[in-house]
C-alpha cells in the first residue's frame, strides 16, 4: 500500500474562503473511518487557514474539543469553518467536517495569545521511563490487526501491553512514539501534538485476546504552551489510563510528553469498544 505522509496531505489541501478540502487516503484509516487524530489535525489546520492570517504572532491552540459523529471514509472531505468569537486574547472557532454533504465530525478550537500574569510558569517534567525506546523492539505492523494509520507511527510499549494481548489486569499504558515522516520536524508543533495525542489505543483493548474494533465518541484536548519552544524531532511519550469502563464505553485520560520532556497535552476521551 502506498504511504502518504502527513506533510503531503496538508500540502495538498485546497481553500475556498472558509471551506477547506482535504483528501483522506486508505493508509490513514482506522477500520472504515479515518484516524481521529488526523480528522482533528484537519480541523485545526482549517481553522488556521480560514482565520489565522488576521491573528497576531504568538496565538496558539489552547484547547480542542472534537465530537466524532459519523465515519470519515477515504476520499475527499470538506471542512467549513465558522469564527464563533474573537476577543482581545481568545478566539473560538468551529470546524464542521463534511463528507457527501453530511456532518461527520464537529470540532471547536480555542486559540489564545500569552497574557500578562503574576502566576509563575509551572511546567511538569516527564517522569523517567521504565524503559527507553532503544530498549524496546519496534511494533511490527500486522494487516487486519493494527489499523492502517499505524503504518505512519513508530510505537514502542514502555509499560502495559499492546491491544489484544489478553491481559485482564491492564488498564493503563505508557508508549514511546514518533511520526514516520521525513518532514515531521518541520510540521507546526500544535498539529503534531494533536496527531500524537490521539495515537495511543485505549488500554481496554488489552483485555481482549482477539482483534475487536473501538472508536472515539468525543475527545477533549488541552495543550500546554511550552512545547512550541522545543524541538519536535525525537521520541514523544503518551501515558494513558482507563478511568472507568462499563456497557461498552471507556472513560480515559492521557498525558502527552514532548521530546524535550515537557508536558505537551492532556486529553480526555470517551471510547466505544465493540466486543
Amino acid at each position: 500500500m502506498t504511504s502518504t505522509p502527513l506533510s503531503t496531505l496538508l500540502a495538498g489541501r485546497r481553500q475556498a474562503g472558509e471551506r477547506i478540502s482535504f483528501e483522506v487516503p486508505d493508509d490513514w484509516l482506522q477500520g472504515r473511518t479515518s484516524f481521529g487524530g488526523l480528522v482533528s489535525v484537519f480541523a485545526v489546520q482549517a481553522m488556521r487557514d480560514a482565520a489565522g492570517a488576521d491573528w497576531p504572532d504568538g496565538v496558539a491552540l489552547r484547547a480542542l474539543q472534537t465530537n466524532f459523529i459519523a465515519p470519515v471514509e477515504a476520499g475527499p472531505v470538506e471542512l467549513q469553518v465558522q469564527l464563533l468569537r474573537a476577543g482581545r486574547n481568545l478566539r473560538q472557532l468551529q470546524a464542521r467536517v463534511l463528507q457527501r454533504g453530511e456532518t461527520a465530525a464537529l470540532a471547536v478550537g480555542v486559540f489564545g495569545g500569552a497574557r500578562q500574569t503574576k502566576v509563575p510558569p509551572h511546567a511538569p517534567q516527564r517522569p523517567a521511563p521504565a524503559r527507553t525506546p532503544e530498549q524496546i523492539a519496534p511494533l511490527t505492523f500486522l494487516p487486519g490487526v493494527w489499523p492502517e494509520f499505524t503504518r505512519h507511527l513508530d510505537m514502542r510499549w514502555c509499560t502495559g501491553t499492546p491491544p489484544f494481548s489478553g491481559r485482564a489486569d491492564t488498564w493503563d499504558g505508557s508508549i514511546h512514539l514518533r511520526l514516520l515522516d521525513a518532514d515531521a520536524a518541520t510540521l507546526p508543533p500544535e498539529l503534531l501534538t494533536v496527531l500524537l495525542a490521539d495515537a495511543s489505543p485505549t488500554p481496554a483493548l488489552s483485555q481482549f485476546d482477539r482483534p475487536v474494533p473501538a472508536s472515539s465518541v468525543s475527545w477533549a484536548l488541552e495543550l500546554c504552551p511550552l512545547v512550541s519552544q522545543e524541538t519536535q524531532d525525537g521520541w514523544w511519550r503518551a501515558d494513558t489510563r482507563a478511568l472507568a469502563a462499563a456497557g461498552g464505553y471507556v472513560n480515559q485520560q492521557s498525558m502527552l510528553w514532548s521530546p524535550g520532556g515537557s508536558l505537551a497535552a492532556l486529553a480526555y476521551q470517551v471510547v466505544t469498544v465493540y466486543g
